[in-house]
């Protein structure tokens, strides 16, 4: 019977580690020497790797994770830092500590770097900062990050980060977040554990009177915008044309409309940002997200709208969750979508609806 190797994954990395290493030109990388896992938490490393580049011979101390944050990065730093000094004795002029995972956080491989701290994804990128050898390779962050990324900004988990975006200033305990934001506890503790590994957030306070408050919610908003900037597929619409209507009546009718049929709505895009922060002498259209259903239907037919491929004048964002309509607005005698929803719904858009999302942001906003 074979038995599983439960460091089976850890050898999986160092063996695309010294893939990549016998890649690059001039180097020739030896088989790495395992080094055994005591049962205690500090253990060292868990492999060396040596390589001559240059006509120079290099020793790499490796250290493998799965996947890599900004914490576990400072972790990884204060344990090779350890193992280092205990190694005092030896010549150490030639010795890189390297992390090695299947993936690494951008804010983790900043860190790493700005410490001098060499690393390898799979993904493909590499750091090593050795004397005489200094190779840098960058590349996408692999899939699995990807993934899990991808999913913080979609469904249930999408609402929390819209609630913390909306609230930055404000600190918030699981239960309050999570019905703050409409989703369960669940949802809410798992979103926000996942943050705290990106160190957007801080906390305070432990077990059942734990809290956590965004601290860098510049930089989370970045990266949902990346997110949508680079989803395949763009939004849908329904796209209709309402005779003898200009944007301003418009508005008017179809708040009146879906206020006596009970149509739930918000007003997005150039017509809620001209509300929030006036960017366009004109605009030509009218854009919305509706609760589908009959009170939508009845509404919409009431307001003489008619399907068209062009020259629509009235477009309907498909919206199938309630989650688009958090922290709506009223603006008059008008429900607009809140700041972030409307800049995220704007990044979707063509035209100069880019330019008026970043106005939006710098001057609503604000991060």
């Amino acid at each position: 019977m074979v038995l599983s190797d439960p460091h089976m994954s850890e050898k999986d990395t160092i063996a695309s580690l010294l893939t990549a290493l016998r890649d690059l030109p001039g180097v020739d990388a030896q088989p790495p020497v395992y080094q055994p896992h005591p049962s205690h938490a500090d253990r060292g490393i868990d492999a060396e790797v040596r390589f001559d580049a240059g006509g120079k011979n290099y020793v790499l101390l490796v250290e493998v994770k799965k996947s890599v944050y900004p914490r576990d990065a400072q972790q990884v730093l204060w344990q090779l830092n350890r193992y280092l000094a205990a190694e005092s004795g030896k010549d150490r002029k030639n010795f890189v500590p390297l992390l090695a995972a299947e993936s690494i956080s951008p804010g983790a491989k900043d860190l790493l770097k700005h410490e001098n701290f060499g690393y390898f994804d799979t993904g493909g990128s590499l750091f090593i900062p050795a004397r005489g050898a200094y190779f840098y390779i960058d590349k996408p962050p692999p899939k699995t990050l990807e993934k899990s990324v991808r999913s913080l900004f979609k469904g249930k988990r999408s609402q929390v980060i819209h609630a913390l975006l909306m609230r930055h200033k404000d600190w918030f305990g699981v239960k309050e977040l999570a019905e703050l934001a409409e989703v369960s506890p669940a949802t809410t503790s798992e979103t926000l554990t996942e943050l705290e590994r990106f160190e957007w957030l801080t906390a305070r306070g432990q077990g059942p009177s734990k809290e956590r408050r965004l601290t860098e919610p510049g930089p989370l908003l970045d990266e949902w915008r990346k997110q949508i900037t680079t989803a395949v597929g763009r939004i849908s619409y329904r796209r209709y044309f309402v005779p003898g209507a200009d944007v301003k009546s418009l508005t008017e009718r179809l708040a009146e409309l879906c206020e006596t049929h009970q149509a739930e709505y918000v007003l997005t895009q150039e017509t809620a940002a001209q509300f929030y922060a006036p960017f366009l002498s004109t605009i030509s259209r009218v854009t919305c997200r509706i609760v589908p259903g009959r009170a939508a239907d009845e509404a919409i037919g009431e307001l003489g709208a008619r399907v068209v491929t062009e020259g629509a004048n009235f477009d309907v964002i498909e919206t199938k969750t309630h989650g688009e309509f958090l922290f709506k607005e009223r603006k008059d005698s008008v429900w607009l979508a809140s700041p972030v929803q409307v800049y995220l719904d704007l990044l979707r858009g063509g035209g100069r609806a880019m330019e008026m999302a970043e106005h939006l942001r710098r001057e609503r906003i604000g991060f």
